[in-house]
């Protein structure tokens, strides 16, 4: 068998551990090291993607440690009914379906690199099945926690935290798109702007700015960054913001005025309104889904909606 050769030495990614229980062992950790190199080496996730894979195979190893009591972990010992109760404990956790198919996308991924690599003589996960997904309307920021949100950040940040906020609100930028825009990827003219936007899969595409955007821009870099400079930098590094960063800033601002928003609902508040305006296949452009059906999700009004809707109708 194979042995696990470790990554090249880098910066580790924070680990999400809230789900384990009790460490890893050390044959386990050397799974996960070789299988975060095969990751980066693919070149085609995003950095939180990666965690996401990661911790989801990180608490695999912890569970499959803890439900076989004695044994250490190794890729050759799974099975597929061994997976199939991993999953169940997943349920048990009341993980959302999506966050499970999360995970058997993770153990996929892993359970066919180590086939490939000779760590497993076979791919057990080929024949495991995802959880059916029900189709429901994402979470939209309303019209007053919106104005709630804005109001908090002037209030107790900066200009460009200001920024941030009205842009990813005004353009449903994802966080991670957001956190790389470059000073390459601005065009600022008279009554125009746009954003050129690297998004999943390295693919581009062009976003514009409307008046708000363009104004919280300009207020935040009074004068346009360099090609290469970060459009909106680490207050202390000057260096990219992660993503992470970015959630925890949007997160404090929103508890500051009351709200339980995260940066993602923020890109939830753009979809919907923005549904009603335009055709779905030039949204779906807009917000760089791989799906129409995705776009579509934003036409579906939430159950408080039509009843707010039925409740406003006077019959004549």
């Amino acid at each position: 068998m194979a042995e696990l050769a470790p990554g090249p030495c880098r910066p580790a990614p924070p680990r999400n551990l809230k789900r384990l229980s009790s460490p890893l062992s050390a044959q386990a950790l050397r799974a996960a090291d070789a299988f975060e190199h095969h990751l980066h080496a693919l070149e085609t996730l995003s950095e939180s993607t990666m965690r996401a894979y990661l911790s989801d195979f990180r608490h695999f190893a912890c569970w499959f440690e803890t439900d076989l009591e004695g044994r250490t972990f190794e890729p050759e010992d799974i099975g597929a009914p061994l997976l199939t109760r991993s999953l169940a404990h997943l349920e048990l956790l009341r993980l959302q379906p999506a966050s499970i198919n999360r995970a058997v996308v993770a153990l996929k991924r892993f359970c066919g690199w180590a086939q490939q690599t000779g760590l497993a003589s076979g791919d057990p996960a080929r024949k495991v099945r995802f959880v059916r997904l029900v189709p429901t309307a994402p979470y939209g920021v309303s019209d007053l926690e919106k104005a709630a949100l804005i109001r908090s950040v002037p209030r107790h940040g900066s200009p460009r935290d200001q920024a941030i906020v009205v842009v990813m609100l005004h353009t449903g930028l994802r966080a991670g798109e957001t956190c790389q825009l470059e000073g390459r990827d601005l065009i600022l003219a008279a009554g125009k702007g746009t954003l050129r936007v690297t998004g999943r899969g390295q693919r581009v595409r062009e976003v514009a700015l409307d008046a708000a955007a363009r104004a919280a821009i300009r207020r935040c870099r009074p004068a346009l960054p360099g090609p290469s400079a970060r459009l909106f930098p680490s207050a202390r590094q000057g260096a990219a913001l992660f993503a992470r960063a970015l959630g925890d800033l949007i997160r404090k601002y929103a508890q500051m005025a009351g709200l339980d928003i995260t940066a993602h609902d923020l890109r939830h508040r753009f979809g919907p309104v923005m549904a009603g305006r335009m055709p779905l296949r030039r949204l779906a452009q807009i917000m760089g889904h791989d799906s129409l059906k995705t776009t579509g999700l934003y036409t579906r009004a939430s159950a408080s909606a039509l009843q707010a809707e039925v409740e406003e109708t006077t019959w004549r």
